[in-house]
């Protein structure tokens, strides 16, 4: 019998603008445990049964390429654990370590993203493993088959290139629809960048972006994927610029809904 295991990944190091987010992963957990929430999934789902939904804490990470290295591992484990991971960053740098270590089980896996950028610089700030270069660095390494891209807003012309050398599907805002959602014929992973969110709904992110979805939009997505999501990665929270935790409330009933989505899709559901 499988569960999703929840797991912090504080590290923030390769933050372009402004750190914080190392310090989220805990704060996002006490959001969902708070005495004003509750563990119910909009589908019915009740997390808080016995083994469904088990919190490991944070990872104990070094600094620099050390910690690339020490979350891929992780990554790995996470496979022989026979658990589904639901990872709790950090900045987006992770989703790179995460998604090659997932790699060795899944070669044909397709990434959902969610982002108010589509983090396709070959370098930033002359970092090549900065949050805006992840998913370059994962496509130039075969790790992953499909990229969409969803909520888009900051597509620059370095970007652009990037995208059509390495076909990702970008859905930016001016052409957003939830009913837009592709189906997946292998493999999902999801990720989500909480300034993929308007600023009204979100405002503790390093980097504000106006125009961006609603927290119902997002949701919307979420319940619409239809494919097997084996794992997921929820980042950029920085709770240094929230405002009376409103973010972290928004970024646990995304945790509950991506864990809807997990038991929906796989072989968990018999648990609920």
């Amino acid at each position: 019998m499988k569960a999703i295991q929840v797991i912090g990944v504080p590290w923030d190091e390769k933050s372009s603008f402004m750190r914080g987010c190392a310090d989220a992963p805990g704060k996002i957990w006490d959001a969902f445990k708070c005495a004003s929430s509750n563990p119910y999934t909009e589908c019915g789902k009740d997390l808080s049964k016995s083994g469904v939904l088990r919190y490991y804490g944070n990872l104990m990470l070094s600094s620099g390429s050390i910690a690339g290295a020490e979350i891929e591992q992780q990554s790995s484990l996470s496979l022989d654990r026979k658990m589904t991971p639901l990872y709790l960053g950090g900045d987006h740098a992770i989703t790179f370590p995460l998604i090659k270590g997932l790699s060795q089980k899944y070669d044909d896996l397709n990434i959902l993203h969610f982002d108010a950028h589509p983090d396709l610089y070959d370098e930033l700030d002359g970092d090549r493993y900065s949050h805006g270069s992840s998913f370059v660095r994962i496509l130039e390494g075969g790790y992953a088959s499909r990229l969409i891209s969803v909520g888009v807003r900051t597509m620059n012309a370095r970007q652009q290139e990037q995208a059509d050398r390495f076909g990702v599907e970008i859905i930016d805002m001016r052409a957003f629809s939830s009913t837009r959602m592709p189906t997946f014929k292998g493999p999902v992973y999801i990720s989500i960048d909480l300034d993929v969110l308007d600023p009204a709904f979100a405002p503790g992110v390093s980097h504000h972006e106006p125009g961006g979805l609603t927290t119902r939009e997002l949701i919307g997505c979420l319940q619409a994927v239809k494919g097997r999501v084996v794992a997921a990665d929820l980042v950029e929270y920085n709770p240094y610029r929230d405002i009376q935790n409103v973010t972290a409330m928004v970024a646990a009933k995304l945790m509950k809904e991506l864990a809807a989505k997990m038991l929906e899709s796989g072989s968990l559901r018999e648990m609920i």
